[in-house]
C-alpha cells in the first residue's frame, strides 16, 4: 500500500502572508463567478419542488453553471491553502530561529493543509481516484468507492435507519443510490448550500429508471422536495465524505470548506440529530492516517469526528472516549460575516434566532477569504457581536419538544 507518510524535504511555495493579495484575488474572481452562481440558483429554483414539480429544469444548464462555481470554489481554497501554509511554514521557521512572534501567526488549523495535500497527492501520483481529476480541493472519488459503500450499506447502523442524510460528493453517490435503492429516505444537501438547504428524496416519488439520476446534483433539484428550517425532520444516521480521516481518535479532515460541519450545526439547531446520531464516513485505505496523526487536542471545536470508517477492505469503530465531543450546534461566535454572508438559511436562522431572543447573536472575527466568499461581502452579513449576547443563543423551542435553546457548534471556516 502506498503511504502518505514517508518523510519529504519539499517544502510549500512560499506566498505572500498579507491581506493584500488574497483580497485583490476575491475581488477578480468573485466578479467573474457572480452569474454562475446567480444561474445556479434561477436552474435550482425552476427545478425545485421534486417530482410534483412543473417548473422545467435545465439539468446541462445546471451542471454547467454548478461546474463553474465549483471551479471558482476550487480555485479560492488553492489560494487559501497557499496563503495559510506559507503563513504556518514562516512562523514555524520564526520560532526555530528563536523569533517566535516575528511573522504573523498561521490561522486556526492551517496545519490541516499539509496533511490534505499530502493525502491529495499520494491519489494523484499513485493513480487512486477516477473522474474528477485532478483531486487537490476536492472530496477525492477514490478508486473502491463503490466497495466502500457496499461496507458502509452492510452496516447494523445503515440497516436499522429509516432518513440517512449523505454528502453530495461524487465518491458517496453509491452510497446515495444505495439509500434510495433500499427504501430509505436520503436528506442530501445542494453543493455548499449554494441554492438552498437541504432536499429529501425517496423512491416512492422517483421514476424507477430515474434512481442513479436522483444521486446526482442536478437530479437532486429535480426529484428531491426541498426542505425548509420548519419541516419536521429526523435523522438516523449522517454519512460524510472526508479527504483523510484517523482511526484512533476519528478526527477527520475535509477539503476545508467547513460545509459539513455547518450542515451538522443546523441539524442539530432542528433537533434532527443529537449526541448519540451515528456519523459515518468512506475513504481509500490510503487516506487512513496513522493513528494518532490528529490528537484530539488540535482539532477546531467546530469540527465533526467520525463513529465509524469505512474502507474498500474494512470497518474501523472509533471508541467514544477517544473522540473530541461533537458540536452541539452553531458556534455563532467563530462564524464569520464573511462566511455568513455566503449562506442564505444561515442568514435566515440567525434573523430567526435573534427574533426568538430579543438580541442580536455574537458575530466571529472578520476574515479575508478567498474568491467565492467574496461575493458575501457585499451584504447579508451577521448583525450580532455585541457584548451580552452569548447566553442561550444557539437554539430554539420547536417540534415535539426536541429543540433547545442552546449555543452549539459548527465550523466557521474549514473542515
Amino acid at each position: 500500500m502506498a503511504s502518505a507518510w514517508a518523510p519529504k524535504s519539499q517544502g510549500v511555495r512560499a506566498v505572500s502572508a498579507s491581506s493584500s493579495m488574497p483580497a485583490a484575488a476575491s475581488r477578480a474572481v468573485a466578479a467573474a463567478q457572480r452569474p454562475a452562481n446567480t444561474v445556479a440558483s434561477r436552474a435550482a429554483a425552476a427545478g425545485s419542488g421534486g417530482a410534483a414539480s412543473t417548473g422545467a429544469f435545465d439539468a446541462a444548464a445546471y451542471d454547467a453553471q454548478r461546474l463553474a462555481a465549483d471551479a471558482a470554489a476550487m480555485a479560492a481554497m488553492k489560494a487559501k491553502s497557499e496563503v495559510e501554509s506559507s503563513m504556518e511554514e514562516a512562523a514555524a521557521a520564526a520560532a526555530a530561529a528563536g523569533e517566535a512572534g516575528a511573522a504573523p501567526g498561521p490561522p486556526a488549523g492551517a496545519w490541516k493543509w499539509a496533511i490534505r495535500k499530502q493525502i491529495w497527492d499520494l491519489l494523484e501520483e499513485n493513480d487512486l481516484a477516477d473522474f474528477p481529476r485532478p483531486v487537490h480541493h476536492r472530496i477525492p472519488n477514490f478508486k473502491g468507492a463503490a466497495a466502500a459503500a457496499a461496507q458502509l450499506a452492510g452496516l447494523p447502523e445503515f440497516q436499522a435507519a429509516s432518513v440517512i442524510k449523505v454528502n453530495p460528493d461524487t465518491p458517496q453517490k453509491q452510497v446515495r443510490f444505495a439509500v434510495l435503492n433500499s427504501g430509505k429516505t436520503l436528506i442530501t444537501p445542494q453543493p455548499r448550500l449554494r441554492t438552498g438547504f437541504f432536499s429529501r428524496l425517496h423512491r416512492d416519488g422517483i421514476p424507477p429508471d430515474a434512481l442513479l439520476e436522483a444521486c446526482t446534483s442536478a437530479g437532486v433539484v429535480k426529484h428531491g422536495q426541498p426542505l425548509s428550517l420548519d419541516d419536521p425532520l429526523r435523522v438516523d444516521l449522517i454519512v460524510v465524505g472526508s479527504v483523510a480521516v484517523d482511526p484512533e481518535t476519528g478526527c477527520r479532515l475535509g477539503k476545508g470548506e467547513g460545509f459539513a460541519e455547518l450542515e451538522y450545526g443546523i441539524l442539530r439547531w432542528m433537533g434532527a440529530i443529537d449526541d448519540s446520531t451515528p456519523v459515518v464516513t468512506a475513504v481509500r485505505d490510503e487516506q487512513l492516517l496513522p493513528g494518532g496523526k490528529i490528537p484530539t487536542s488540535k482539532m477546531m471545536p467546530w469540527d465533526v469526528p467520525v463513529d465509524i470508517i469505512c474502507t474498500p477492505t474494512q470497518v474501523i469503530r472509533v471508541p467514544r472516549a477517544s473522540q473530541p465531543a461533537k458540536p452541539s450546534g452553531i458556534l455563532w461566535d467563530k462564524l464569520s460575516p464573511q462566511k455568513l454572508g455566503q449562506i442564505k438559511i444561515l442568514q435566515q436562522l440567525k434573523r430567526r434566532i435573534e427574533r426568538e431572543l430579543g438580541q442580536a447573536l455574537p458575530t466571529g472575527p472578520d476574515e479575508v477569504l478567498p474568491p467565492l466568499a467574496a461575493r458575501g461581502q457585499r451584504g447579508g452579513g451577521g448583525r450580532g457581536g455585541r457584548g451580552g449576547a452569548r447566553r442561550g443563543n444557539g437554539g430554539r423551542g420547536g417540534r415535539g419538544g426536541n429543540r433547545q435553546r442552546r449555543q452549539g457548534g459548527s465550523a466557521s471556516t474549514a473542515s
